[in-house]
């Protein structure tokens, strides 16, 4: 039963986060820190794939809508590929990010 009960709390507090994260406030970090890569509406910048020889996925693409909120806080915090981290995005701007990107659909 005190397994099912943290179980339950746990489940609870990442529910809790999820709900605070803020796409509105998402768009505006996303519009400083990433769209000069990922473009207004979430399609990469061709001149930026070029000249750093890199596909940069759709961000509207099914590939990355499938993509875990966590998988995404990942790329963002920690950089995948060529991509660096993002260090001017941190806290719940990480969410707020995310909760933007999930809009782009």
């Amino acid at each position: 039963m005190r397994k099912w009960l943290v179980l339950t709390s746990f489940s609870m507090l990442a529910a809790g986060a999820a709900l605070a994260a803020d796409a509105g406030a998402g768009k505006a970090v996303y519009d400083r820190a990433c769209k000069s890569c990922h473009g207004a509406d979430g399609t990469a910048n061709p001149a930026v794939a070029k000249m750093m020889k890199v596909e940069i996925k759709d961000l509207k693409s099914h590939d990355v809508q499938s993509m875990s909120d966590a998988d995404l806080k990942k790329i963002v915090t920690e950089g995948k590929g060529k991509m660096r981290p993002v260090t001017s995005v941190t806290g719940n701007q990480v969410d707020d990010v995310v909760a933007y990107v999930k809009t782009l659909k």
